[in-house]
């Protein structure tokens, strides 16, 4: 499907990052970009969001290299949307749907299939019964995957027994998987989750560190069930290491809620593995991003280690560095190569006996006693 690109430089973070990772969400997506067409404004256009010489500059690309599909790197209003629609005389989507739509492929168990089916139906309410009738008849195609195949058809009372009845099913798995983790508790298992952002290598070292085949590929979220396997660290006994979605900038906010249950694993680990992709020259800013979103799912207060991922292609050495109290603050390693991983793993030992020492000297004097070995 041959796209072009739209980004509007509001003058706000770095524009050629936005732009250059819409360009890997459209191919993760399945999308071949054609044509970047890029705009400055002060703030969007009530109608067409770009202002009409600009979506006659886009009409014109659209119709001279044929193009299939218009996608912004903004959310669009549902009226924006639909008067470019008419304008361009082509379909248009926003940032949202194309990363649901990604999510719509990438969902392999049945608690994300539920969750993205909620997300793009949160979605498509408020774009359902607005003249799209053109669109009710195309199957398949970015935007349009999952629910909306089906649920373009349906009116809003319709919608919205859907969604309460998916909203049930969430919240039934959610309690399931509260069990469960109450029983790991029970076990006293230390509990690691690797977060990051989409596509800095966390399912790989995931597989490199529990010899587990995760997903792994050089795509944008290429992992969106959330997948864990118990690992043997020594004297630090085992522990169960999880692999986590992968965050983005702006990611939409009915992702961030019906995702909360995946995520959640990150709310109750003890430990979160922070990867880093030290190849990229946005590290900083995605570590910013991975951290607002952290903050808001409430994780914001578990300890952190950060893994600087990807030395090899950075330059980097293997190593490990430490703050000014000696707690380990980075580690530099390659999942790829396997150069550092030792390293990783003592540091996530030794985090876990000083957690364990920590817990020791909160208990009272009476637990204290009996605790001890």
């Amino acid at each position: 499907m041959r796209a072009a690109l739209v980004g509007v430089d509001f003058g706000k973070g770095d524009f050629a990052a936005s732009l250059e990772e819409l360009a890997l969400l459209s191919k993760s997506a399945g999308a071949e970009p054609v044509v970047t067409i890029t705009g400055k404004r002060g703030s969007p256009d009530a109608a067409l969001f770009v202002g009409s010489g600009k979506a006659n500059e886009i009409g014109e690309a659209v119709a001279r290299d044929q193009l299939d599909l218009v996608i912004f790197n903004h959310a669009l209003s549902p009226a924006q949307q639909r008067n470019l629609e008419r304008h361009l005389k082509a379909r248009v989507i926003d940032r949202t749907s194309l990363i649901l739509d990604i999510f719509a492929q990438r969902a392999k168990s049945h608690e994300g299939k539920v969750q993205v089916e909620l997300a793009q139906l949160q979605h498509l309410a408020t774009r359902l019964v607005r003249g799209w009738t053109h669109l009710e008849r195309q199957k398949g195609g970015i935007g349009l995957r999952g629910p909306g195949e089906t649920q373009l058809e349906t009116d809003r009372r319709l919608l919205g027994d859907r969604v309460k009845m998916l909203r049930t099913r969430l919240d039934k798995l959610h309690r399931q998987r509260e069990t469960q983790r109450r029983a790991r508790g029970r076990q006293q298992t230390f509990s690691v989750s690797l977060v990051g952002y989409t596509n800095a290598g966390k399912s790989t070292l995931f597989n490199a560190m529990t010899k587990a085949q995760a997903y792994a590929a050089n795509q944008l979220f290429a992992t969106l069930d959330t997948t864990s396997r118990r690992i043997y660290l020594g004297e630090a006994g085992n522990i169960v290491l999880s692999d986590t979605v992968g965050f983005i900038r702006e990611l939409p906010h009915q992702l961030v809620a019906a995702f909360r249950a995946t995520l959640e694993e990150t709310i109750h680990a003890d430990l979160l593995l922070h990867v880093v992709d030290a190849a990229s020259p946005v590290r900083m800013e995605q570590i910013e991003q991975v951290n607002e979103v952290l903050a808001e799912i409430g994780a914001e207060s578990i300890p952190q280690i950060l893994v600087w991922n990807k030395i090899d292609a950075a330059g980097l050495e293997p190593g490990v560095e430490r703050d000014e109290y000696d707690k380990i603050r980075r580690v530099f390693i390659s999942a790829q190569t396997g150069a550092g991983l030792d390293l990783l793993r003592e540091a996530i030992a030794e985090h876990v006996k000083t957690s364990a020492l920590a817990r020791l000297d909160s208990l009272p004097v009476r637990e204290h006693n009996d605790a001890r070995p």
